[in-house]
This record gives C-alpha cells, structure tokens and sequence, in this order.
C-alpha cells in the first residue's frame, strides 16, 4: 500500500529534526513501513495495517507541532508510546505556556497581572489591559492570539495600532502599503517573529490569516471568527476607540492595550480610551486588567526609569 500525506500545516525541516532524526526515529517504530520524505510530501509505503497505525500517531504529532513549534525526540517517544486517551485528555500539554516559540522558546505569563489577562482573554470577548511600557501587555495578548489561532479557536488574528506619527495619512511615504506601516507596526511583527516561524508567518501574512494594518483601515468592517489587538489604544480618538469597538463580529474575540501615561495626541484631542474606560464601566461581559511597574520584564533599569518619569510627573502636577 502506498500513500501521500502532505506536511502543509507544519516547517517540514522543523518537523523531520535536525538532520531527519526525527523522522529516523519514526521510521524506527514503524518497520513494515518506508518513509520517503521530499519537502512537504511524506510519501508512505508498506503494510496497510502499519500504515493505517502510523496515520493515527502522526495525526497526534503534527497537533503537537502546531501547537508548540517544536517536537523532540523524547516528546515523539512520549507520544508514540502513550494511549490514545491519555492524548485525547492532553496529558502531553504543558501547563502556563500560551505559545511554544521559534527555537524552544516558551512565553507564558510571567507576573501576577499577565496571568489576569490571560484569565480575562478566557472569560471576556472584550479585555481591556492597561499599564506601563515594558509590562508584557501587548506581548501577552499577541500570545494569546497566536494561541487562539493554533488552537483553531479563530480563523485570524488583526493586529492594528493608531498610526499618530504619519496622522495616518500614509499616502505621501513610498513603496506599498506593508512598506508605509512597517515604521509603525515592527513592535507587532517581532512579537509575532518570536511565536511564528518565518516562512509560516509570510505564508499567513500572504493568506490573510494574519493581518497588520492601521487603525483607519478598519472602518466598515465587520470582524468575526478573529482575534483581533488594538495596540497603543491611548493614541485614538473618542470616534475611532468607538469605531473599532463596534467592528466586533461573531465568535470574536477583542483586546485594546494602552499606557494613559504615553498620550501622543494633541492637547486639544482627549484619548478615547481614557473616555472609553468611563463610558464602558460596569458594561457586562467586558473586562479590564491593569498592570503596573511590577509587570515590567524588560531590562532591570526599565523599570527604574518608568519610576523615576512617574515621579518627575507627580512633582510637576503638584
């Protein structure tokens, strides 16, 4: 018997190991069958019974993969060896990790407040997380959407951030629209580089599974099945917090991050969300997770520097 399974959800190389030692391994336990891999394709043939065995084992180990961006032999060993309850149960998950990054890296929440927001991500289809810069915020969100995506529990992620820099009138800047708003949107695309790999994420970018654009470009729209981050939020008006709140679709799941202490916006023009915190409390199903000078996991001076800037204020108001 001889089939082809095609690989087009995973990075083939990632997935067949560091010079196919994973994919020796599998051949291993699997001797009435030869494995032929040529990029994508897999190429199977041998004993219809074996094959039909090793089909079920390989469905476990690319879940995992997508999941985690990662498997090794060890974790093929653990997965090829345990029974199909205990992988229907996911006894193999590990617990805290949102996302298995590019090269093992593993990004959960790392204080007592992200963990809130990730507890709010799960309970609330709309978050609001508020806090300083460096507090993991935006990151912890982009996470949690990658996670989603992964998860199957959106069909994309929209990344969008006001572009107050350019007045969003992107226009006069050469090159195409992705090349416009890479100034503005590279905070959101090294996020994503840490989460996604390369090629993949080109591949999502390229499909729509994954879109970065400016807060203008969302009016009209009706966003559902997504898992859509406004980053920055403190920099958009009273009308556009309001317009992109109201493109929430079906099955949606929305976040808005923002530091009212990095208002970029003109005197005269109050933040929408410092207007849209008031006018939305108290509303059910929405939740709001602050995180503060403790949640700071950058470089150990991040924090001292935030202090000293929240103190410098404090003096100068008084």
């Amino acid at each position: 018997m001889e089939k082809i399974i095609y690989l087009d959800e995973v990075d083939p190389v990632g997935f067949y190991g560091i010079n196919n030692c994973n994919l020796r391994l599998l051949a291993n336990y699997f001797p009435k069958i030869q494995l032929i891999a040529r990029g994508v394709e897999l190429k199977i043939m041998g004993d219809a019974k074996e094959l039909k065995r090793f089909e079920s084992k390989l469905e476990f180990l690319l879940d995992y993969y997508k999941k985690y961006n990662q498997i090794t032999e060890q974790r093929i060993e653990d997965l090829l060896n345990a029974s199909a309850e205990s992988l229907k149960e996911g006894e193999f998950s590990s617990e805290g990790v949102l996302v298995f990054g590019n090269h093992g890296k593993t990004i959960k929440a790392r204080t007592k407040n992200q963990q809130k927001l990730v507890e709010a991500f799960e309970k609330k289809d709309l978050v609001f997380a508020i806090g300083p810069a460096g507090s993991g915020k935006t990151y912890t969100a982009i996470a949690l959407a990658v996670r989603a995506l992964k998860n199957r529990e959106v069909k994309k992620i929209i990344l969008t951030r006001p572009a107050v820099e350019a007045g969003e009138n992107l226009g006069f800047l050469p090159g195409d629209m992705k090349e416009k708003l890479d100034p503005y949107m590279q905070p959101l695309y090294d996020a994503l580089n840490d989460m996604i790999p390369a090629r993949k994420l080109a591949d999502y970018i390229q499909e729509g599974v994954v879109q970065i654009a400016p807060l203008a470009y969302m009016r009209g729209r009706t966003l559902d099945n997504a898992c859509v981050i406004l980053d920055e939020a403190q920099n958009t008006t009273i009308n556009q917090l309001k317009m992109f709140l109201t493109r929430m679709g079906e099955k949606a799941k929305f976040v808005v991050t923002g530091d009212i202490t990095q208002i970029d916006l003109p005197r005269n023009v109050k933040s929408g969300l410092m207007t849209g915190l008031d006018v939305l409390k108290g509303v059910k199903g929405i939740s709001v997770v602050r995180l503060d000078n403790s949640d700071i996991v950058r470089h150990r001076l991040v924090k001292d520097i935030v202090k000293a800037y929240d103190k410098y204020n404090v003096n100068r108001e008084t």
